[in-house]
């Protein structure tokens, strides 16, 4: 799929968005994607991104795309792709989150506006907005107990 011009500022503005549910994805044993990714069980990957998204952000969000990829080689780190997609209400981010040892990345490969303007930063803000409002409420902070010395 061609870039879009605008994917790159997109791409933040996704990786900013999903970085608490990316951190959720992380806490799976690799070998559980590699697994499910072999065998073809993407139901399984895909309850695992809706059991993840739905602590933050509102029911059907954030979704498992087309599948995904397990780079697992003899030299070298292994690597998982997943195909995502993020869908606020008027727009749908089309994109791969690459998760490794040490870090995690998007790729946003398209983006599809409902009613798309003219103006590509028109169109950013309206994405930033929409994905602002598909989120859930800010959880509760709970006040810091304080420790009395003896």
């Amino acid at each position: 799929m061609i870039r879009q011009p605008h994917a790159l500022s997109r791409e933040v503005m996704v990786a900013d968005a999903i970085g608490e549910v990316v951190s959720e994805l992380r806490m799976v044993d690799i070998a559980d994607y590699i697994a499910f990714i072999r065998l073809e069980r993407l139901g399984n990957i895909s309850d695992l991104v809706d059991s993840a998204a739905e602590l933050y952000f509102m029911p059907g969000t954030l979704r498992l795309g087309h599948g995904g990829e397990a780079h697992v080689g003899w030299t070298g780190d292994p690597k998982i792709v997943l195909d995502l997609e993020l869908r606020p209400q008027g727009v749908t981010v089309y994109f791969s989150l690459t998760m490794t040892a040490v870090h995690a990345s998007v790729e946003v490969s398209y983006v599809s506006f409902d009613k798309p303007s003219g103006d590509p930063a028109e169109n950013s803000v309206f994405l930033e907005n929409a994905l602002q409002s598909s989120r859930l409420a800010a959880r509760a902070q709970y006040p810091q107990v304080e420790r009395r010395s003896a």
